[in-house]
């Protein structure tokens, strides 16, 4: 009988999108970060996503409030714990990566290219900013790029192979697929690569399902077999699109980072492991099989917790 194939569940669990205005629940600060990351680890995350932020919420390239964050959850879990360098908009590339040398992740995001990542229009949402930092931090995105040329791109993987991190490629728009496989092509890339598909964003391609078979099927294209992925569905309906991931044969990722919703009718998701605890019931009652951990290891060849920097 053929081994049956299981979800890697995904948990991003803070971001650098959302501000407190938008959510009490947000997790901020060292310990409320790693709290949050623990906590969906035991509601059945197989790998959580870290950005750092401050205590009043404002996202930090700072490394010690990150290796803070890493130790703590590291001390009470056993998750593959996956590092951002697409840290929050506005950073420079030198900010975003500095983490990777440093701690040597088991995983880290890796940006599929330069692009627009407009939140502007989320300034809108808010009435009255909790912190003074949030207006102008949100409006600040329209005038910004979000920078990740083809020579960054090199540099980065060149980084993240020496720390032994395996790269979460993070693809917002149908030509950067095109970019990995460049990148693929010039040998710089280990198997097995592992894509997380983010529509929805303002400067990348609007989430629909269209869109999402057009990813898939141009990835299996591009890359056969050597190639894994998930998908990120940003807002009140992530958990259909995350759905149709696990159909696809995909993974799933969730999370405050993502969309602070618990329902499409609005109501807002307690912590990131009610929305765990959501999307795994999903997927069982679909007759899916979750990942724990050491399987997502397995699957993605990660180097294992005892040999990061942190």
């Amino acid at each position: 009988m053929a081994k049956s194939r299981k979800v890697i569940v995904t948990a991003a669990v803070t971001g650098g999108i959302h501000t407190p205005s938008m959510t009490p629940y947000l997790p901020c600060g060292i310990d409320a970060i790693a709290d949050a990351a623990v906590q969906a680890a035991e509601a059945g995350a197989s790998i959580v996503h870290i950005h750092a932020r401050e205590e009043n919420g404002k996202p930090t390239s700072d490394l010690e409030v990150m290796g803070e964050i890493l130790r703590k959850i590291k001390a009470r879990s056993d998750v593959i714990i996956g590092v951002t360098t697409g840290g929050a908009i506005g950073m420079s590339v030198e900010e975003r990566l500095a983490a990777i040398p440093l701690y040597k992740p088991e995983m880290a995001s890796f940006n599929g290219g330069t692009m627009n990542f407009n939140l502007a229009e989320l300034a809108n949402t808010i009435d009255t900013p909790k912190y003074d930092w949030e207006i102008p931090f949100l409006k600040n995105t329209a005038t910004v790029v979000f920078k990740n040329t083809f020579e960054d791109m090199e540099k980065i993987i060149s980084i993240m192979n020496e720390a032994g991190t395996v790269p979460e490629y993070e693809i917002f728009d149908f030509g950067q697929i095109n970019n990995i496989l460049y990148l693929y092509k010039k040998g710089l890339l280990r198997k097995p690569l592992y894509f997380q598909f983010v529509p929805g964003v303002l400067g990348g391609i609007p989430l629909n399902p269209q869109n999402l078979m057009y990813f898939v099927n141009q990835l299996k294209a591009d890359f056969g077999d050597d190639a894994l992925f998930s998908v990120v569905a940003a807002g009140r309906r992530m958990y259909r699109y995350e759905a149709m991931s696990a159909i696809l044969g995909g993974n799933v990722r969730v999370g405050l980072e993502d969309s602070i919703y618990y329902s499409p009718n609005g109501e807002l998701a307690s912590s990131n492991a009610q929305q765990v605890e959501k999307i795994i019931d999903i997927l069982k009652k679909l007759d899916f099989e979750i990942a724990s951990p050491d399987e997502a290891r397995e699957i993605l060849h990660t180097k294992g917790k005892d040999k990061v920097n942190f």
